[in-house]
């Protein structure tokens, strides 16, 4: 069966959508969601002005796993970020690249 352009411009889109869906599933379970939302700050930064703050930056993905495993401090304010010891870097790696998606 053919589907056309028009099919697989929305398979990709369901893809892409299920895609963030797990990546926002990732932050749930690795605890990101108690100090962080995508739109809006908690106690940490919202997610979509950390993809902004970073998005031109060579190497955000990198930078920003390690700040996840190893917490941040003056980076946003006050409040430091502790590390995260439990998130593996396979973990680390995924959250990065998602948050570099929302901005």
């Amino acid at each position: 069966m053919k589907t056309g352009w028009l099919g697989a411009f929305a398979a990709s889109a369901l893809l892409a959508a299920g895609y963030a869906q797990a990546d926002a599933d990732l932050a749930k379970k690795n605890n990101c969601i108690a100090c962080h939302q995508v739109e809006t700050k908690v106690v940490g930064p919202a997610l979509k002005d950390v993809a902004a703050k970073y998005a031109d930056k060579d190497d955000a993905v990198t930078y920003l796993a390690g700040k996840i495993k190893s917490g941040s401090s003056g980076a946003w304010g006050q409040i430091p970020m502790p590390p995260n010891v439990n998130v593996s870097d396979v973990d680390a790696k995924a959250l990065a690249e998602w948050i570099l998606t929302l901005k």
